[in-house]
């Protein structure tokens, strides 16, 4: 048994012996020897004050009889913890997950419960980083089901609205809608905080993703009247910019741009340059798709922001986002070989992106190559994407794609193929 795993008593009577100390040497007007028998053998629990006299008799450190583990091994425990950190805060998200996996590997760890929890929910975010949402998901509801009761409210929240945004990514809306509303569903409402707003958000998206547009406009009306009491940036910008999601699978454009713009005007409170260029990339994805005929706003919006060059870990996704975004407004004016330029910048990422962008770079190639009218290209990635959509799950997601493809392969007289992806389409709606 490993001195991290051993009971309290063990931990003692190890150390006096390792030190030569016998039972009555470490006596004390409150603390016979008969009293130490009793913590050693396990018939008694040592309150934190006699702990901490023990620990001083013994010349060792409290930790060490509390956790079985020594000041140097959680010194190296919380080393590692920030190099993984740093992995992790600097786009190195295959680097973190190995630091946070071996870390986990320590029999040190267990009986730290702060740290393995630390060290657990940052294996998640590198998993989430990495796409590995299958491994990220269980890991995620592990930690929420042990910890539920000793977690702060506010990080319990954080770990739900995770877990539910993995679920969503991944297809599985119904999970991701049970989770959050295992907080936000009941008839008794939590304190809202700005994570439960945050959650919120992201139930909000759940459910507009689900095409549960009844529910989840009686539900943003009040997750907006939450973050309007709160008042605060953080809040407001995640509340509007959700509303302004489900705002546009409503098809209601113009409350799609009051929500943008009141996002925007938020965020610009909290005087962060960088977050404010990345709900502007955000943003314009929504508009785009609520306000086609805004297309050249929203295009000279990108440039600019393509003018401040992004940095830190959130860096690459959002060039990433702003590209695709362009191709998209370029496309929309009717510029496919503007829209071509783009997409050779995104060209070499292909590949190493999740296949579900993947999908949605190459159903934006095919509507570029058709627009130029090079048939057998358009119908090459078209191929590619009807592929992906048939082992996606049915969202309204994939049923635009399915759509849309429908449409490109009309465009280009792929009238068979056209008539089988229309047809997808309704599966994907049940019908």
């Amino acid at each position: 048994m490993s001195t991290a795993t051993a009971p309290v008593g063990q931990r003692i009577k190890t150390a006096r012996r390792q030190r030569g100390i016998s039972q009555a040497e470490l006596a004390h007007p409150e603390l016979s020897d008969s009293y130490v028998s009793l913590i050693e053998s396990g018939k008694r629990t040592a309150p934190p004050a006699v702990l901490e006299l023990l620990a001083e008799k013994l010349e060792c450190s409290l930790s060490y009889l509390v956790s079985g583990v020594t000041a140097e091994q959680q010194e190296e425990l919380e080393l590692g913890l920030r190099h993984a950190r740093q992995a992790l805060d600097g786009d190195r998200a295959a680097e973190a997950r190995t630091r946070y996996t071996a870390l986990l590997a320590e029999d040190a760890i267990a009986s730290l419960s702060h740290l393995r929890q630390e060290a657990e929910l940052g294996l998640a975010g590198a998993l989430r980083a990495c796409d590995e949402l299958d491994e990220a998901i269980p890991l995620l509801a592990g930690v929420r089901h042990r910890d539920a009761a000793q977690m702060p409210a506010e990080l319990y929240a954080s770990v739900t609205r995770t877990l539910s945004e993995c679920h969503r990514r991944q297809g599985d809306l119904a999970a991701a809608v049970r989770v959050a509303e295992e907080i936000l569903g009941g008839a008794v409402r939590p304190a809202w905080s700005e994570e439960h707003v945050r959650l919120g958000a992201e139930l909000l998206l759940a459910y507009a993703e689900r095409g549960d547009l009844l529910r989840g406009g009686q539900f943003r009306g009040e997750l907006l009247a939450a973050a309007g009491r709160l008042g605060t940036p953080v809040a407001l910008v995640a509340a509007h910019r959700a509303a302004a999601v489900l705002a546009m699978e409503s098809g209601h454009g113009e409350e799609t741009l009051a929500h943008v713009e009141r996002a925007l005007a938020a965020q610009s409170e909290l005087g962060d340059p960088p977050g404010l260029n990345r709900l502007r990339v955000a943003c314009a994805g929504i508009a785009l798709s609520a306000r086609p005929a805004d297309a050249g706003r929203w295009r000279r919006l990108l440039i600019a922001a393509r003018a401040e060059p992004a940095t830190g870990p959130a860096g690459a996704a959002e060039a990433l986002d702003r590209t695709v975004n362009l191709i998209r407004a370029e496309l929309l004016l009717g510029a496919p070989e503007a829209a071509e330029g783009h997409l050779a910048a995104v060209r070499d990422q292909i590949e190493h992106l999740p296949r579900d962008r993947q999908a949605e770079i190459r159903l934006l190639a095919g509507q570029t190559m058709a627009g130029l009218g090079r048939r057998r290209e358009a119908v090459r990635e078209l191929a590619a994407v009807a592929a992906w959509l048939r082992e996606a799950p049915s969202t309204r997601r994939t049923t635009r794609s399915w759509l849309a493809v429908a449409r490109i392969l009309q465009e280009v007289e792929e009238p068979g193929d056209s008539v089988a992806a229309y047809q997808r389409a309704l599966t994907c709606m049940g019908l």
